[in-house]
C-alpha cells in the first residue's frame, strides 16, 4: 500500500510540474520588423515576424503568412526596424575591455606627449591607485614613428609606476619607477621570445616586446575575485550595447574561469562567452583532463585552448621568413620555439580540445599548419576544426592548407585598415599580396570566423563588416579601398560574424543564425544594412539586444 501511495504521490508531483512549467512558459511574437538571417546554404532570407518562447524560436514568419493572435502571446511591435541573428566575436578579450574601460585609454593618441597628457589627466582623477595602468598607443600614429621612452614618463611619474600596454597588447612601456620595482638594469637580458629595447649605451629605454613584458607584469599585483567580475560584467554590458550576443574569450586563466563561472550559475552573464584556455596557465594539466565545460543555458562554454606563437606585425613582433623589408637582420620572434609548440599542439589535441593558435606573421602560420597537419592526422581530430586566430600574413601557397585541414581561419577585418599604413612597409609589395587575404581563403574554400580583437579594435561588430567589405577606415580611405581584390560581400562579411563565428565554437546548432529549434538570440538596429550603402554600415545604431529570449540590453 505504501508503495502505491508513492507512485501516486509521485505521478501527482510530475503531472503537477509538467503542468506548471508548461503554464510558466512565455510565448513572444516580435511582429513589424525587416528581419534578416542566413540560412544553412549561406543564402540570405528575410522575415517580418519571429515567434520564440523563453529561450527557444517558435518560427519566422514571411509577410504574407498570419500571424499567432493568442491572447497568451506576448506581442511586441518592431516599428519596422531591422531584426538580426545576434552577432558573434570570435576573437577578444574581455577582461582586458573591462579593465581598458577602467583605464587610461591611449588610443588614437598622436604623440608620445598627448598620452603622457592624458596619464596625467586620469591620475589626478584616480589617484588612490597604486599602479597606474593604460593601453592604445600606437607609435606608427606619432610623426616620428618612434618607441616611447620611460625618461618622458618620469618627468611627470617618479614614484608611481606606470604600465601602458601597446594597442596591439605585443608590447608595453613602463617608467623607471615600474622598471626599478621589477629589477630591471642595463645588465637584464633579454627572455627568449621577447625584447628589452635599450638604447646606446645598453640602458632600457622602458619598452618591453612580447615575452619581455612579464618582466614587469608580474610585479603588477593581481586582481581579486571581486575585481575580475567585476571588469568582465563592465565589458559584456558594453558589448551588449553593440550589438554582440556572443563572444569568444581569446585565451584565459583559472582564475577568470571561476568568476564567469560564478557568474553563469548567478544567471548574471548579459551574453554568451565561449573561452578558450590559456596555454600558460599554471593548471592547464588539470583543466584540460577535467574536459569540456558548458553551462545548462549555454552562456558559458570552454572548449578549446588557445596558444600564441608569435608578435605583432606593428611591434615587428610577427615572425616572418625572411626579414621585415624596413629593418634588416630582423624576423620578428617566435615566443617558444618549433620544438615547444610542437609539444604544446600535440598535448592539447591528445586532450580533444580544438587548438586556436595566435600566428601574425608567414612563418608563424607556415609552422603552425605544418604542426596541425602533422597532429591532425596522428589523432584523427579534423572534426574539432582548430583554428588560427588572425592568420594575417599568408604565403600564397599555404593559403589552400586552411581548408584541404579543414582548419579556420579567425581573422578580425579592422587590423586591415588599422594596419594599412604600416603593413606594407613592413612586408613589401609581394608579401602583401598574402596579407589579410580574405577572398583568397574564401575562394580556397576556407571558413573565416570574423571577430575584432577587443580591445586592440574597437568591439562594434558593424566596424568589422564596414572594413569586410570596403577595406576602408571609418574616414572612408582610401577612397577605391585597400587592396580592395580581397574584400568580401556583405553576405560574406555577415556570414563570417554570424554562422561561421558559430560553427567556430561548435555552436552552430544553437546560434548563428534564426530558426525554429535554435536560441532566440537577435538584435533590433536603426539601419537596414542589406540596403545601405557599405560606406555607412559602421554608422549602425543597436537600439535592442536580445540573449535566450530574454532583453539584456
Amino acid at each position: 500500500m505504501k508503495n502505491i501511495n508513492y507512485f501516486i504521490v509521485l505521478f501527482f508531483l510530475h503531472t503537477l510540474f509538467a503542468f506548471s512549467a508548461t503554464s510558466w512558459a512565455q510565448t513572444t511574437l516580435y511582429y513589424n520588423v525587416k528581419g534578416y538571417t542566413l540560412d544553412a546554404t549561406g543564402t540570405l532570407r528575410a522575415f517580418s515576424a519571429i515567434q520564440f518562447t523563453d529561450d527557444k524560436i517558435d518560427q519566422l514568419f514571411s509577410s504574407n503568412e498570419t500571424l499567432p493572435n493568442a491572447s497568451a502571446i506576448k506581442r511586441i511591435d518592431g516599428q519596422d526596424k531591422t531584426l538580426l541573428p545576434g552577432l558573434i566575436d570570435a576573437h577578444g578579450h574581455v577582461l582586458s575591455y573591462g579593465l581598458s574601460l577602467m583605464q587610461v585609454d591611449l588610443n588614437n593618441t598622436r604623440s608620445e606627449q598627448e598620452a603622457i597628457e592624458r596619464a596625467r589627466a586620469f591620475y589626478q582623477k584616480n589617484k588612490m591607485t597604486t599602479w597606474l595602468l593604460g593601453r592604445g598607443w600606437n607609435q606608427e600614429l606619432w610623426q616620428n614613428k618612434e618607441f616611447p621612452q620611460a625618461a618622458n614618463l618620469d618627468e611627470y611619474f617618479k614614484d608611481t609606476p606606470i604600465w601602458f600596454k601597446r594597442i596591439d597588447g605585443h608590447a608595453g612601456w613602463a617608467n623607471s619607477k615600474a622598471m626599478a620595482i621589477a629589477g630591471i638594469t642595463k645588465d637584464t637580458l633579454s627572455p627568449d621570445g621577447g625584447q628589452i629595447i635599450k638604447d646606446k649605451h645598453g640602458n632600457p629605454t622602458g619598452v618591453f616586446i612580447d615575452n619581455a613584458m612579464n618582466l614587469i607584469i608580474n610585479k603588477i599585483p593581481p586582481l581579486n575575485e571581486k575585481q575580475i567580475q567585476q571588469a568582465l560584467l563592465k565589458a559584456m554590458h558594453a558589448l551588449a550595447a553593440v550589438g554582440l550576443t556572443s563572444v569568444h574569450d581569446a585565451g584565459i586563466d583559472n582564475a577568470t574561469i571561476d568568476a564567469y563561472k560564478k557568474l553563469a550559475k548567478q544567471g548574471k552573464m548579459p551574453i554568451r562567452v565561449n573561452a578558450m584556455i590559456d596555454i600558460n596557465d599554471a593548471n592547464i594539466n588539470q583543466l584540460l583532463k577535467q574536459g569540456f565545460y558548458r553551462s545548462d543555458d549555454d552562456i558559458f562554454t570552454i572548449n578549446s585552448v588557445k596558444i600564441s606563437a608569435d608578435g605583432a606585425l606593428g611591434s615587428r613582433g610577427a615572425s616572418l621568413i625572411q626579414d621585415y623589408s624596413d629593418l634588416n637582420n630582423h624576423r620578428g620572434l617566435l615566443l617558444y620555439s618549433p620544438e615547444k609548440l610542437d609539444t604544446l599542439i600535440a598535448t592539447v589535441m591528445a586532450a580533444n580540445f580544438q587548438v586556436n593558435t595566435h600566428a601574425i606573421g608567414d612563418n608563424a602560420n607556415k609552422l603552425i599548419l605544418d604542426l596541425y597537419e602533422k597532429y591532425i592526422t596522428k589523432t584523427n581530430t579534423r572534426y574539432l576544426r582548430h583554428r588560427i586566430e588572425h592568420a594575417q600574413v599568408l604565403q600564397l601557397v599555404d593559403i589552400p592548407r586552411f581548408a584541404k585541414l579543414n582548419v579556420i581561419a579567425s581573422m578580425q577585418a579592422t587590423h586591415a585598415t588599422s594596419d594599412k599604413n604600416m603593413a606594407e612597409k613592413r612586408l613589401g609589395s609581394q608579401r602583401i599580396l598574402g596579407a589579410y587575404a580574405w577572398q583568397k581563403l574564401l575562394h580556397s574554400g576556407a571558413i573565416i570566423a570574423g571577430g575584432s580583437d577587443f580591445p586592440i579594435e574597437p568591439a562594434n561588430p558593424f566596424y568589422g563588416l564596414h572594413a569586410s567589405i570596403t577595406r576602408q577606415d571609418r574616414q572612408n580611405t582610401p577612397k577605391a579601398g585597400w587592396y580592395v581584390n580581397d574584400a568580401m560581400t556583405l553576405a560574406q562579411a555577415f556570414n563570417s560574424f554570424t554562422y561561421a563565428a558559430a560553427y567556430a565554437g561548435h555552436q552552430e546548432n544553437i546560434i548563428g543564425s534564426l530558426k525554429k529549434g535554435k536560441k532566440a538570440d537577435f538584435i533590433i538596429v536603426d539601419k537596414d544594412i542589406f540596403a545601405l550603402n557599405p560606406k555607412a554600415i559602421w554608422q549602425t545604431n543597436v537600439l535592442a539586444t536580445w540573449v535566450n529570449g530574454k532583453q539584456v540590453y
